[in-house]
């Protein structure tokens, strides 16, 4: 047994290393633990509304239904979180959904990105290789397009990300940053509106994600104006010392720089607490990686989301602005920092 009671991730989980191969890994993996579809970005409307917006669907795989014949078990669970973040209003929308598989309820296609969730979606065109994003939640709307305008980024090693110590501590993980947003937002009872921005989009999946010290994670996802793309991660303890760390810089046009575990470094500047969880959040960093050195800031600090109705978690996740060393704004976009509020349980 090891610290906190948890038993070490056998090895025989370890991720081989493998050539991803497309369209078919942008669809799901269900003989693989938990799974993810992770877009985010920004938008603008014409009259100058500023929106930050979110949606992610994930995929568990319930091991002990495995065998059963009842087309009523629940062999794969369905989870979705969708958040707008108004700028204007410094406001957070957020809803959430979880199904089990089936039924026609809820999917995911293991041929391409089509995920389903009751009325939420998020659908590649296989054709222009657009994302379709629907989300219409209780008291806001997304219904947008993301397009590529660059190749997939393969984090890691040719996209295979270690996240501990230990070599089954790893996913399979690609991005599409610095994707063009075109669509409509609504909010808060208002009509639709048209918007224009850009957006990034991870998929993720994996047997064995968590070191059993690691409490949770903080993570950044930021499209440059340049056109480059950075992210920035580590695993975090509970005393908040760093027990993994990487991360990844392409520039537009050129060759993707992957980031050793010991190469990034996040330093909190500035704390939000909750009033819901009571949780302290950094919603300002410094993170220093060898693409250089950036400022982190949080473009409304309650960006907070409670899913406790379908993952169980509580987590930061919102919108913030990327600033280069003499604080000029580089870029914008996500934020996430999860197991500040409750040790984070995958």
């Amino acid at each position: 047994m090891l610290a906190g009671g948890l038993l070490p991730v056998p090895s025989s989980w370890a991720l081989p290393t493998r050539e991803l191969r497309f369209p078919r890994d942008h669809g799901s993996h269900p003989d693989l633990r938990t799974e993810w579809w992770y877009a985010t970005g920004h938008a603008e409307s014409a009259d100058g509304a500023r929106y930050g917006f979110q949606l992610t669907f994930f995929r568990s795989r319930v091991e002990g239904t495995q065998s059963l014949t009842s087309a009523f078990a629940a062999r794969q669970l369905l989870f979705a979180h969708a958040a707008l973040t108004d700028l204007q209003a410094g406001q957070l929308h957020h809803d959430q959904r979880i199904a089990r598989a089936g039924f026609g309820i809820a999917d995911a296609s293991e041929e391409d990105t089509r995920v389903r969730l009751r009325d939420w979606s998020l659908m590649r065109d296989p054709s222009s290789g657009a994302y379709m994003a629907e989300a219409p939640g209780a008291d806001f709307g997304l219904s947008l397009r993301l397009q590529p305008t660059q190749p997939v980024l393969l984090q890691g090693q040719a996209g295979l990300s270690r996240k501990g110590p230990d070599p089954a501590q790893a996913s399979y993980y690609y991005s599409q940053p610095q994707l063009a947003v075109e669509g409509r937002v609504a909010v808060a009872g208002r009509p639709p509106q048209p918007v224009r921005g850009r957006a990034w989009l991870d998929h993720e999946w994996s047997q064995a994600l968590l070191h059993p010290e690691a409490v949770g994670w903080d993570w950044v996802g930021m499209n440059l104006e340049d056109g480059s793309a950075l992210t920035a991660f580590r695993l975090r303890r509970a005393n908040g010392s760093a027990l993994w760390a990487g991360g990844s810089w392409r520039p537009p046009g050129g060759a993707m720089q992957v980031f050793d575990h010991d190469s990034v470094h996040f330093e909190p500047l500035r704390f939000w607490t909750s009033p819901l969880s009571r949780a302290r959040y950094p919603v300002q960093w410094r993170i220093r990686t060898p693409a250089g050195s950036f400022e982190v800031r949080a473009l409304v600090d309650n960006q907070e989301l409670d899913s406790r109705a379908s993952t169980g978690a509580i987590y930061w996740e919102g919108l913030s602005a990327l600033l280069d060393t003499s604080g000029r704004q580089a870029g914008r976009g996500y934020l996430e920092m999860t197991g500040y509020a409750q040790a984070l349980k995958l």
